[in-house]
């Protein structure tokens, strides 16, 4: 591990430090943790007795009895509260967890590649590893502490307990006929076999043992229970006899596995009763502001003179970014005098989280209003109200999330896009996350699902949300439907998520979308886009078309086909017929590249629109059926009988079908 820190007080309330700074039980300690929590009770039992009535004798005769109320002061901190006061919040969950003394084994996961808070020996804050931190704050009592993973073996934190380890090992291979002690193993097996026999000999002799194991998920990876390989059994088994042993349960014994992802490890292991998870988050604005005054101290003059951003607009507007990241662009202004303005910022913000999402996360250029959306007025209109209330601070009245609907080419995903613009938020796309892998679609969602919760406030956009989700009643896919489609409803219902994780599922086929994703409390709101059904709203959107595509014609000139409604036409259609007609009009020699009413006429009489009558149809009806408001219905649905409607789908999905 190269050099570690310098062994500090243990954490643990009942350990006390030596003279040789080694750490040993203490029943004092606990006793007066015990007396410190009686001392604060004391002064309530004294007030219930002086409260107690004068029953010997008569009460005073006065008009206005005074009661005297006693309030006890705050009880004293605990002996584990004074060691931890200066941890961040999962350390001290970590360290209440291991005091309970009903646990041995641990698993880390989320932000645990990035930098921890940590306090040195002369009590400076510094920002370290997670592995440095469990080695100088959590486990600094104990008298071994190894690490383990696949690529670099086993690694001491001291040189004594590997040259113990080594004499260990030689017995070991006198008994077993191996050459351990020449050449340690790396592969998981082997190693967990070696540790169980050392740890064994060690606990036995009272010694304090911590086992960190980084990288888990490639020790005890996620696999169907048909598909475990003899390895990943056999390190399975080792992991579950070590959380469950007598011997490790009596002593001070601990193994923490590090992970990013829960859902790439094991899941026998997560779900036992004997393995504590504890999820290291993204730092909050406030963790960002404090580690960028930390990183800028003595600095600032340099800062100011090459950014426009100050380290409290840098810390509001790097959300999703941990400390590394942070450090990055600190560094880069600092080392490199980089010029960093808010465009800049925004841009390198991106690039990060999207690195950091391994691409299936995608910022979309919110620079847009709905006033650029051509028809849809009620839905717009509905749309605003819900802007205006989010301006207004009252994430409150918001919708967990919306469900978009409608035939293809209605704007869907345009739409969407203004409406983030709107309400001044960054807008996400999530783009395919399945994964072939075992296991790897599921660590893909989690990731994401971690990054979108430190991004707040955040608009999120999943186009062809009925087959990007999964279904719970899914099968043939060794149930990953399933656990994707748990993740995402777990996620989309956590009501502390209201107006700042925003959903938008779109969808042509609505009535693939498993119920529970679209029932309030997730997808509230249902919001259903047609094809113009009147003239105006056709010029409305005919209008926006030729403004896109730079076609140069008046609207008298616009032939009647386009907008009578004999035939129905979508935005996209129009932008496609009007593209085509360009491309027409610079092969023509008369027209000088100038689309005309005689060029415009041919196009339109010679359009097919790529769509097919019955599956639009369809689109349409479901899109009726799922709408949650009559006022975004056209009128000729507005009073339709909706069994009919109902046969009809029904109908048309056996006809396509």
């Amino acid at each position: 591990m190269g050099d570690q820190p310098a062994k500090k007080t243990p954490a643990d309330p009942s350990a006390k430090v030596t003279k040789s700074g080694k750490a040993t039980n203490s029943s004092k300690a606990k006793k007066g943790a015990q007396e410190a929590k009686d001392a604060a009770a004391s002064p309530k039992a004294k007030a219930a007795k002086s409260s107690k009535p004068n029953t010997a004798g008569k009460l005073p005769k006065t008009k206005s009895p005074t009661i005297s109320i006693s309030v006890p002061p705050p009880a004293a901190p605990s002996l584990l509260d004074q060691y931890t006061t200066h941890y961040p919040e999962w350390a001290k969950e970590f360290a209440r967890k291991y005091f309970t003394k009903t646990l041995t084994q641990f698993i880390l996961y989320g932000n645990v590649r990035d930098l921890v808070p940590c306090t040195d020996d002369d009590g400076n804050k510094t920002y370290v590893s997670i592995q440095e931190f469990l080695l100088a704050e959590l486990f600094a009592s104990r008298d071994i502490v190894l690490f383990y993973d696949r690529s670099s073996g086993i690694h001491f934190a001291d040189k004594e307990s590997k040259t113990d380890f080594n004499r260990a090992l030689s017995g070991y291979d006198s008994i077993f006929g191996t050459d351990y002690a020449q050449k340690l193993p790396k592969d998981p097996v082997r190693v967990l076999s070696v540790l169980q026999n050392y740890f064994r000999l060690r606990l036995a002799d009272g010694k304090r043992i911590a086992c960190i194991i980084d990288y888990a998920e490639t020790v005890i990876p996620m696999a169907e229970a048909s598909m475990y390989s003899a390895e990943d059994r056999n390190a399975l088994v080792f992991l579950q006899k070590w959380a469950h042993d007598p011997l490790f349960l009596s002593s001070d014994f601990t193994v923490t596995l590090i992970t990013q992802n829960l859902t790439e490890l094991n899941q026998q292991i997560v779900q036992s009763p004997y393995t504590a998870e504890i999820q290291i988050p993204i730092p909050d604005e406030d963790a960002r502001f404090e580690y960028a005054t930390h990183y800028l101290e003595g600095l600032e003059s340099n800062w100011d003179q090459y950014s426009e951003v100050d380290s409290k607009s840098l810390a509001s507007n790097t959300a999703g970014l941990g400390f590394i990241q942070l450090r990055s662009i600190l560094a880069d202004v600092i080392e490199n005098h980089t010029s960093l303005t808010y465009e800049v910022l925004s841009k390198m913000k991106k690039e990060f989280i999207e690195a950091e999402a391994y691409g299936m996360l995608e910022f979309l250029d919110t620079d847009l209003s709905l006033d650029m959306v051509a028809g849809h007025a009620m839905a717009k209109e509905h749309l605003r109200a819900a802007a205006k209330a989010l301006k207004a601070g009252r994430p409150d009245v918001m919708p967990m999330g919306y469900l978009v609907s409608g035939p293809v080419g209605t704007g869907k995903t345009f739409s969407i896009m203004c409406f983030a613009g709107e309400i001044g938020v960054p807008m996400v796309k999530l783009k395919n996350f399945r994964s072939q892998w075992q296991g790897q679609t599921e660590a893909n969602l989690e990731k994401i699902l971690t990054l979108l919760q430190a991004m707040t406030p955040v608009a999120v956009m999943i186009d062809e949300a009925d087959a990007a989700l999964g279904n719970r009643d899914a099968g043939g896919d060794s149930g990953v439907s399933k656990r994707v489609f748990g993740q995402s409803a777990q996620f989309m219902s956590q009501s502390k998520n209201r107006g700042k994780v925003i959903w938008f599922l779109l969808t042509a086929r609505p009535d693939y979308m498993p119920v529970d994703l679209k029932r309030q409390g997730r997808a509230e709101e249902h919001i259903a886009l047609f094809y113009p059904s009147t003239r105006r709203e056709r010029e409305e959107l005919l209008n926006v078309m030729l403004k896109r595509t730079n076609v140069d014609i008046s609207m008298s000139e616009i032939p009647d086909a386009l907008l009578n409604g004999e035939r129905t036409f979508s935005g996209a259609d129009m932008e496609a017929l009007l593209t085509r007609a360009k491309f027409r009009a610079a092969s023509a020699p008369r027209s000088r590249g100038k689309v005309t009413l005689k060029i415009l006429q041919e196009v339109v009489d010679d359009f097919i629109p790529p769509t097919y009558p019955l599956e639009v149809e369809l689109q349409t009806l479901v899109a009726v059926l799922e709408c949650t408001s009559k006022a975004l219905l056209p009128e000729m649905y507005r009073t339709m009988d909706r069994e009919t409607i109902v046969r009809r789908v029904d109908e048309l999905s056996h006809l396509i079908k």
